[in-house]
């Protein structure tokens, strides 16, 4: 017999604007859920069962008076949407997965989290993250590991590992993530599900964690094309003072609405060796994208073999960036000696980067993003879609990437483990991760597809098409 749980999140807020379903019930649902399984999963560093049953109340009682008076609500209303602690929500403590602001509580929202708020979701709590968002797993000191339901022993990668881990075990209908060299993408894949990292601008930043460096940016984690749609669609938006804007859709879209159209006859690249050097791929994400390849042409898409030129400064580049960023985290000097080593590590890397030699990488990144514009993507005659592996290889096991007493061996594990998907937060790219394949051993093995900048339009298009060739919402874990 089905359970709320097994109803998507689009599912869900239909039966609430039909009167069938309760904003209460389904919150309920889910808090029994992550009571009983999340000490297992991982997936939470807060929970907040007050709000959101306060917030489930409101609902109910708006969905109540739209009923009565024949107004529309918004299209994820009364739907549980947890937010990454990296993002403040107002009241609500902000760790950012360091025990160094464990007791960190702000006053004010983020644009994204207002927006969730204004979209009429319900918070379940803050999900977990590593330090900062630093490494591609989940791990802290502050909570258990970020698990895949797949297979417990293992990751669920990072940085939004327990977004990830709560959505693909039925804890969450949907999830706010975050993403600054794949960290949406990285869990989608080990925790097979499907991730959207929007182009640089599509969602704001700001008032406070503004990405300078514009690697970053808020995205969604869902089981189905449609949901994860929907819940960019609530994130959307520019505000005053953000650094980047993404174009717009025409007038009327939505990306909702791009999941019932024909994404047409595209051209794909096909890349499965790494733009960076020593990089070994696991035969199981070779095989998924050529499965993917093989599929995309039954569907009568021109998909072409591409390599890019191997280069090791993309790598060299990205790390100074990144290290300042670490650098740049709000740490009390008193509290740095409660650090993860790699925090640490990177964080002394940043500290000896100079202004010049940082505004050198970004301008390299700029570079780049204009050369995969007009040479290889540039509309009418390039690529419309490239195609890759997500990561290169299945989910590791929970610690093995983890190297406390050797964190620049750590961060060299992090970069062949995930090859491709910092050079979309390099140039800006809408990038997906589409759980297309699983291994022999049950394991989600993700493969990625990248648009133009602006264009995440054609991505949902195409991931929906793929979807309904190959469904996988079936598939459930273990766990579910």
């Amino acid at each position: 017999m089905a359970e709320l749980h097994d109803l998507t999140a689009l599912e869900q807020a239909e039966e609430i604007r039909a009167g069938e379903l309760s904003p209460v019930e389904l919150t309920e649902h889910y808090l029994t859920r992550i009571e009983r399984l999340d000490d297992t999963l991982g997936a939470f560093l807060t929970r907040t069962p007050e709000i959101a049953r306060k917030q489930a109340a409101e609902a109910e009682s708006e969905a109540v008076a739209a009923r009565r008076q024949g107004r529309a609500l918004p299209p994820l209303h009364g739907v549980p949407v947890p937010v990454k602690d990296l993002n403040h929500v107002a009241g609500v403590r902000c760790t950012m997965g360091s025990a160094a602001l464990a007791d960190h509580v702000p006053d004010a929202d983020d644009h994204v989290a207002a927006a969730l708020r204004r979209a009429g979701t319900i918070l379940l709590g803050k999900t977990n993250t590593p330090e900062f968002g630093l490494p591609c797993y989940t791990e802290n000191a502050l909570a258990p590991p970020a698990r895949t339901p797949w297979d417990l022993a293992r990751s669920a990668g990072g940085s939004s590992g327990g977004a990830a881990a709560a959505v693909a075990a039925g804890l969450a209908p949907i999830a706010h993530g975050s993403d600054g060299g794949g960290s949406i993408r990285i869990p989608a894949s080990a925790c097979g599900l499907y991730g959207i990292k929007p182009s640089r601008g599509r969602v704001s930043g700001g008032p406070l964690l503004h990405d300078v460096t514009g690697l970053s940016t808020s995205g969604p984690l869902a089981r189905t094309v449609a949901d994860a749609a929907a819940l960019l669609d609530a994130m959307a938006g520019t505000l005053p003072g953000d650094p980047y804007a993404a174009p717009s859709l025409p007038p009327g879209e939505t990306f909702a609405g791009q999941v019932r159209r024909d994404p047409g006859r595209l051209r794909i690249g096909v890349l499965t060796r790494a733009p960076l050097p020593d990089i070994e791929m696991h035969p199981d994400c070779l095989a998924a994208v050529a499965e993917t390849t093989a599929l995309l042409g039954e569907l009568g898409h021109r998909a072409e073999e591409l390599a890019f030129p191997v280069d090791g400064r993309i790598l060299h580049d990205f790390t100074r960036v990144w290290s300042v960023a670490a650098a740049n985290r709000p740490v009390p000097p008193e509290a740095e000696e409660l650090l993860m080593p790699l925090t640490r590590y990177l964080r002394a890397r940043g500290r000896e980067v100079g202004g010049t030699d940082f505004a050198d990488a970004l301008y390299s990144f700029r570079s780049l993003a204009q050369a995969v514009a007009d040479v290889l993507m540039p509309p009418g005659t390039g690529y419309d879609v490239l195609l890759s592996p997500t990561l290169a290889a299945p989910p590791h096991p929970v610690g093995a990437l983890r190297h406390d007493d050797d964190p620049q061996a750590e961060f060299a594990a992090v970069g062949r483990f995930t090859p491709f998907t910092a050079l979309y937060n390099i140039t800006g790219q809408p990038a997906v991760s589409v759980p297309l394949h699983w291994n022999a051993e049950g394991l989600p093995i993700g493969v990625m597809l990248a648009g133009r900048y602006g264009d995440e339009a054609t991505l949902i298009a195409l991931s929906a098409q793929l979807e309904a060739a190959r469904p996988w919402a079936h598939r459930k874990p273990p766990i579910w």
